[in-house]
């Protein structure tokens, strides 16, 4: 039995499969079919690519022999997807001595010393590894320098430059097989979100010279903006050049359509330029994607090298996919799968207001757009610690490792003093939708007294609030003034489509009229969790929620409280008119009251003459409410037990505003009230009793009827676990993943940014399981939860408002055990609609075809 000779000819008819040899050679099968002039290629498969990484060469001479006598040739890296990255490509393997002179003869001398000398520094920094500063190449072009470069390069390795053609190729095919297997690749891919055992081909391909006489060279073409993803005719044209070299030349660079600037291929080459446009439809229509094509001509005779998808942002991205499925070339469902739900991201952030004040502190690489505000951090522990406090912060390092990522999730934005366009921190920060600025060298860091000095001498410490305007390359000083993205009718689109083919519903977090009006911009279905005690630290509301703690009769407390009540009302009724008959679930008061008492001896001071008491008499009640672990004693349903007056109150204020909304005209609002922190159903029973009451006082006053639904929020493990008699009295269970995580693990959300990343790194725990949902242990007492509140009431409707609700995965688990809802915070609506979206086309057997590159 013949062994496999591990490469395969690229054909119309061959067996290409990108499973097995990657994206870049099924492409250029593809493009083969069309009739392109690709030259002869030939495709190595994940095995053979792994085979060689350990020593084990196929054929060579073989392999060879499919070019014919004396070739040039490229080799490119061809992995799964192109987003994974891969070695760089090699052009010009099988230039030696004697073809140099060959060349010479039939290109000219120029043209032979160019591709000689590309090939030996190509050869010598990416297959013997020399270092790229020590190993440039300047000057003219002239048999001088190439004596130079072979001198250089014995001078290097000790070794002379190799001349036979199945040697340079064996070498470079064993060096880009290693640099794939390496560490520093490995970690890069897997950022990027390639699996651990990703699998990378190669393609060699015959060379086509763009440096021979008359018209020759290389240029890139594509039909649409990366940008802005609008449709027009973009790309570059290097007479006497290789590969992409006009992308980065300012030397005889041609147009490619007609410009007053200069000369364009369409007026020199007309030919050639009408076979462009045909191809970019070509590729447009039938392999159902927007191309950027590499082409060469050579003595005025075209040949397409490759075709990749047009590097794009998230925004152009989602208007490509929005066009081609209006153009009948995709279905509307792959569109929706061809939008990762994380880049919505990016779109969501604000800009900086160009037209406001900026002080401009720092400049570097414009690495990710968008724009955020936070305090300064310097390390990823203090990142994930301020993120743990809702407090917005701004990551700053020299440079970041993958051990940064966990600091990246929790900053806002990240700015670093090395890197470029492509480095860890650009690569990552594009990848969540952070904005970035790298290559900021013109500032200082001092890690260990935690500071930032500016190039105009300005110190910053750890703290101090900065802005990171992405799009520009800038940190500001301070909080600039923001504007709200313009997300388009196409971001609109694509979510209607998700909105059609996705299968639970999604609610956002909202405490606050504007939250409820971005989760009404994002079209959110109602609100899933609003949290009521955000609106009593305003401070007239807090002098009264203050009395209210210090009296010590039930009618005492009733006269504080009637005194929030008209505003308590004024909040909801503006809720209820925003979210135009959507569903609200208001959570009823849930901190304990200490919060709302100062600490220190001036703020009891302070109070004690706002309540005409003396200081002592302050001191003391404060020190009677102190609790040894407050987020576990006396809140939630707890002190509405305890302190009935307040959830009174609130509900009065729920009922008031649903009537008064409902005589503005629209459709009839169904308040949800939602129960905190319970454990028992009596708890339940002795609430919706009084609540009940309430209602019905409402009802007799008003003259008038309205309906309402109770409900738990399940965030105690025992909650879960008696979830079936729970449930009978509750119209709905919204899991409340934060607590319910907290609880479970017996671990403090505040402070698990302390040591999380070192659990993680070793292993202790897969992830950190506030950032992504526990699926083992709190998925389980949501499962529990779930199929028992469904016993126990076969009605009742289950929801998680955890932050857990917005991400991707989470949704997942959510849809799989049967939930009818998730809820997030507004700028994770668009994501989770469009995850939810995915997940419901992909279990139909929909998801997107790996047709493209």
């Amino acid at each position: 039995m013949l062994t496999p000779p591990g490469f395969t000819e690229i054909t119309p008819t061959s067996a290409i499969d990108v499973d097995r040899h990657g994206g870049r050679a099924k492409c250029l099968q593809r493009l083969i079919r069309l009739d392109m002039p690709v030259p002869r290629t030939v495709a190595l498969d994940f095995n053979t690519v792994h085979d060689i990484s350990l020593g084990q060469l196929p054929d060579i001479e073989r392999l060879l022999s499919v070019f014919g006598p004396d070739p040039l040739l490229s080799v490119r890296p061809s992995s799964l997807d192109p987003d994974w990255g891969g070695p760089s490509a090699i052009l010009n393997i099988g230039m030696n001595d004697a073809a140099h002179a060959r060349l010479t003869e039939s290109h000219g001398e120029d043209a032979a010393n160019a591709l000689y000398l590309r090939f030996i520094r190509a050869y010598g920094v990416h297959v013997s590894r020399l270092d790229p500063d020590e190993f440039e190449l300047t000057g003219s072009p002239d048999a001088e320098a190439v004596a130079k470069a072979l001198a250089h390069f014995h001078e290097e390795t000790d070794e002379s430059f190799p001349q036979d053609i199945a040697t340079q190729l064996s070498e470079v095919l064993r060096a880009m097989a290693r640099a794939w297997e390496g560490t520093t690749a490995r970690l890069l891919r897997e950022a990027r979100g390639a699996p651990t055992d990703a699998g990378l081909g190669l393609v060699v391909q015959q060379m086509a010279l763009g440096v021979g006489k008359g018209l020759s060279g290389s240029g890139v073409v594509q039909f649409v903006s990366g940008t802005t993803g609008e449709r027009e005719i973009r790309g570059r044209y290097l007479c006497k050049s290789q590969g992409r070299d006009a992308l980065n030349a300012n030397g005889d660079v041609m147009y490619l359509s007609r410009d007053e600037r200069g000369r364009s291929i369409e007026e020199v080459l007309p030919d050639c330029y009408a076979d462009l446009m045909r191809y970019g439809d070509l590729t447009r229509n039938r392999l159902r994607e927007e191309m950027q094509i590499e082409f060469t001509i050579e003595n005025s005779q075209l040949h397409i090298l490759d075709a990749v998808r047009v590097p794009r942002s998230p925004r152009a991205n989602l208007i490509i996919a929005v066009a081609l499925a209006r153009d009948a070339i995709i279905s509307e469902e792959e569109a929706v799968m061809r939008v990762p739900p994380r880049s919505l991201s990016e779109m969501l952030h604000s800009q900086v207001d160009p037209e406001g004040p900026r002080d401009v502190i720092v400049s570097g690489i414009a690495a990710s757009p968008g724009a955020a505000t936070g305090k300064i951090v310097f390390s990823s522990r203090a990142a994930q610690a301020l993120a743990a406090q809702d407090e917005a912060c701004i990551l700053v390092r020299r440079e970041t490792t993958p051990e940064d990522i966990r600091g990246m999730h929790a900053a806002k934005a990240v700015l670093t003093e090395r890197g470029g366009i492509t480095s860890h921190a650009a690569v990552i920060a594009r990848g969540l939708g952070l904005p970035c600025v790298v290559g900021a060298n013109e500032m200082k860091l001092d890690s260990k007294a935690k500071t930032l000095r500016t190039a105009d001498g300005r110190v910053l410490t750890e703290g101090d609030v900065i802005t990171i305007d992405g799009s520009a390359g800038e940190a500001l000083m301070g909080a600039a003034e923001m504007q709200e993205p313009d997300l388009g009718d196409e971001f609109q689109t694509l979510l209607h489509w998700a909105d059609r083919a996705r299968d639970i519903g999604v609610r956002a977090n909202a405490d606050t009229p504007a939250d409820a009006q971005k989760a009404r911009t994002f079209l959110a279905e109602g609100i899933g969790l609003c949290r009521t005690e955000h609106m009593f630290f305003d401070r007239e509301r807090l002098l009264a929620m203050r009395e209210m703690i210090f009296a010590d009769k039930s009618e005492d407390r009733r006269a504080a409280l009637d005194r929030i009540l008209p505003m308590q009302r004024a909040d909801f009724a503006q809720l209820f008119r925003i979210m135009q008959g959507q569903p609200v679930t208001i959570r009823l008061f849930d901190p304990p009251l200490h919060e709302f008492l100062p600490q220190g001896h001036e703020g009891m001071a302070e109070l004690a003459e706002a309540l005409d008491l003396n200081v002592g008499a302050v001191t003391r009640r404060v020190e009677a409410l102190s609790e040894f672990n407050p987020m576990l004693g006396m809140r939630g349903v707890r002190l509405g037990i305890t302190v009935p007056e307040i959830y009174d109150m609130q509900a009065r204020a729920i009922f008031e505003a649903t009537l008064d909304s409902s005589e503005e005209g629209g459709k009839p609002v169904v308040p949800e009230v939602m129960i905190p922190l319970v454990s028992a159903k009596r708890e339940v029973e002795i609430v919706k009793a009084r609540i009940d009451a309430v209602a019905a006082a409402v009802k007799a006053e008003r003259g008038r009827d309205f309906d309402y639904r109770l409900g738990v929020m399940v965030e105690t493990p025992r909650a879960a676990l008696r979830a079936g008699e729970i449930a009978q009295h509750a119209a709905f269970l919204s899991f409340g993943t934060n607590d319910l995580t907290q609880m479970t693990y017996g671990l403090s959300r505040d402070d698990a940014g302390r040591f999380m990343g070192r659990y993680v790194q070793q292993g202790v725990y897969a992830e950190d399981p506030f950032h992504t949902l526990d699926v083992d242990g709190v998925g389980e007492l949501l499962e529990i939860g779930a199929e028992r509140g469904r016993r126990g009431n076969s009605d009742v409707v289950l929801g998680i408002c955890g932050e857990h609700g917005g991400n991707p995965e989470s949704i997942a688990f959510c849809r799989d055990a049967g939930f009818d809802y998730v809820s997030c915070s507004p700028y994770r609506v668009p994501v989770a609609r469009l995850a939810a979206a995915h997940l419901a086309i992909a279990s139909r057997g929909k998801g997107r075809p790996r047709v493209t590159r």
